[in-house]
Formats: structure tokens, sequence, C-alpha cells
């Protein structure tokens, strides 16, 4: 399929639009299955994917990728997991530490889907221990993944001996098996490739100098998951790096418009109807707070088919839009647009609508949007 982003809107616009109440997100199928083998062929193989599901949240797409042959998935809620595994994904890794009553949670969803290898990363001594606690309680043999703090700051445990003691301890408690080491970077967004491949490569560099000393050690197998999908196409040279892209599969305005070497088709749209037009040059669109993700600065979507625009407010239910010419518009009238950012704005909506051939003709559950599907 030729990559088609244009911003005109004619690839996006649907022939049934008259019976489709908005706000609504729709969700091209044709389009997403291009982005799945075009991933694909980037990492190789299959075997060396880990998509991470926050971005989509739905049995649909997932069961998409299984029918490519990717069986391994990586997730960040108990409820994300559940999903996964109700699909009957091989592998599923919880990419957030469990703590609190999460860790019970965490022994229940294997305990009801023992057909899935659920595993979750933990980045300190004293969780693993309580994951290794409950693990002895059930009988139940557990993988877990070393997280690792590689210039995120946000979660993982620095890249020093500390974090060599700390995987020689895991491996040693009480029906534990670790796996390896998770190292997400997602701190490197440079635009340019060149300069996005040199941050990741300096940072990655003590994440294999980290698993070359634990072999030396004596650990026989450590494995590696690293970055997301803005350094997904360097991590993917790595032959021995499993890898975790995730906004890839949907493509968002953000991505698209910073990351120009990477070849993905938009595949998630929003349409919105003009509400009002509460004055001169101004509409009013259904796309509120509750509609798009909205924790990024203005503009948070790329309306097609309009060039010149600013939006001058944004509420929980309106987004004021002021028209600098060129495009008359009247109450009722449809407009697509592309979020900047589709994680969130996908969490913003129980159903999407699949749209094949130009036709919406399905519905899916958003499933896992929930905190909870049944544990």
């Amino acid at each position: 399929m030729k990559t088609d982003n244009s911003a005109s809107g004619d690839w996006c616009t649907i022939s049934n639009v008259d019976e489709i109440p908005s706000p609504a997100l729709l969700i091209y199928h044709e389009r997403v299955e291009e982005n799945i083998l075009r991933m694909i062929r980037v990492a190789g193989k299959t075997e060396m994917l880990w998509p991470h599901v926050k971005t989509h949240k739905m049995a649909g797409i997932t069961r998409m990728l299984l029918s490519k042959g990717i069986t391994k998935f990586k997730c960040a809620t108990i409820a994300e997991a559940e999903m996964l595994a109700m699909c009957g994904a091989e592998d599923i890794l919880l990419a957030y530490q469990p703590v609190g009553p999460n860790i019970g949670r965490f022994f229940r969803l294997r305990q009801k889907y023992p057909s899935s290898n659920i595993s979750a990363i933990v980045d300190c001594e004293r969780i693993a221990r309580e994951i290794s606690d409950e693990a002895l309680r059930h009988e139940m043999q557990t993988h877990l993944w070393l997280d690792i703090n590689n210039g995120m700051n946000r979660t993982g445990i620095t890249l020093d001996e500390k974090a060599l003691k700390l995987y020689h301890t895991i491996s040693r408690l009480p029906m534990i098996r670790i796996e390896g080491l998770h190292a997400y970077d997602g701190h490197i967004h440079e635009k340019d490739f060149e300069e996005r491949k040199l941050l990741c490569d300096q940072a990655f560099k003590p994440v294999a100098d980290l698993k070359e000393k634990l072999v030396n050690s004596g650990i026989k197998a450590v494995r590696i998951i690293a970055g997301g999908s803005p350094t997904f196409p360097i991590h993917a040279q790595r032959h021995d790096v499993e890898t975790s892209p995730g906004t890839i599969i949907l493509w968002d305005y953000g991505y698209s418009s910073s990351y120009r070497d990477m070849d993905y088709l938009h595949a998630a749209v929003l349409l919105t109807r003009v509400v009002s037009k509460p004055a001169e040059n101004l509409i009013c669109l259904d796309l509120g707070h509750k509609a798009v993700g909205s924790e990024m600065p203005q503009p948070r979507i790329k309306i097609m088919g309009i060039e010149n625009y600013t939006i001058t407010g944004h509420n929980e239910e309106h987004m004021v839009v002021r028209l600098d010419g060129g495009k008359e518009l009247r109450e009722g009238d449809v407009l697509y647009a592309i979020p900047y950012h589709i994680c969130p704005t996908v969490d913003r909506y129980d159903k999407v609508y699949v749209v094949k051939n130009g036709i919406a003709a399905e519905q899916w559950d958003v499933s896992a949007r929930r905190r909870e599907i049944t544990v």
C-alpha cells in the first residue's frame, strides 16, 4: 500500500458518515494491517517484537497482530494484560512494576490464564521479594525482568554496580526466574535520525555492558527488551535485542511530523462536526478534552483539508477553532482530524468504528481502557 498521509483528507473520508455520531474514533483496518507488515519488515522477524498495546487497548487489533505471527506483547496495566490473555497471547510483559494489591491481581491473572506466560518488570529488591513470597504461596514459578533507567528517569534502577547486584539477588529468589533487562528510552525523541541514533546508542551502551558483566559473572542467558517507537528502527538493527514499538500501529500526527525517517500510515482518525459558529471566522467542534488526548500543547489535532487555522479554546466538550480564511463551514459539517497523540486519545473511547473499503462497517470495544476487566 502506498503511503498516503496527505492533509487533503481524501483518503480518510467514509461513505456512510451520516450514520456515525460524533465525536467518533475511526480505525482504518487496511492501514493498521499495512503498519503491522511494515513493523515486521523493520524488525526482521516476529520473534523480535513485543508490540506495546497501551496505544490501542483493543482485542481487535491484538488479533490482527496475532494473525501475522506476533505472539509476544507488552502492556502497562493488569486490564491490558487480561485483554491480551483473553486473545490467547503466548507471552505478556506487564511493563509496570506491580505494587500493593496489584501484586495479588498479577497472580490471580496468571491463575485465570495459565496458557499465557505473564511476566513483570521490577526495579527494587523489596518488590521482587514480595513477588517471590506470593509466588511461593501460589506455588507458581514467576518470570521477572529488571527494569533499567538508562536516562528517562521515570522508573528503573540506575546503571551501576547496584543493578548488577540486584540482578543476582533476584536470580536467587525462590520461585523466580529472571529473564533479562527492560530498557525504555522514551526520553529520546530528536527529530533528526542521526542525532536520535547517536543518543540511542549512547544510552544503550551501558545496558549492553551490564549484560556482558552478567554473562561474565555466570548468568547463562540475559535477554534485552529495548525502546519504543522513535528508537525502534535503531534497536531493530541489533541482532540480539527485542523491541517494543506501540504508536507505530496507529501512527499519530505528532510522530509523523517529527520522525520523517519512519514510513507508516495514519490509521486512526477523529470524526468531528461543527456544532456552532459563535462569531465570525470561529467554529466550535465536538472535540473537547473528553474526546482527544489533551496533555500536550496546542495544536492537539491536525484538521484534514484545512491549512490555516488556530485553536483558540479547548474545554471538556468543546474545541473552538479560528479559521484564517479559505474554508466556509456550516453547523453540522463533518471534519476529519488526526490526533497529535493517539495513545490517550484512544483511551477516551469505549468503542471505535472500524473502516474497511471506505465504510465504517463495524465497532470494536476498547476493552482495556478500563482499570479492571474481570481480575
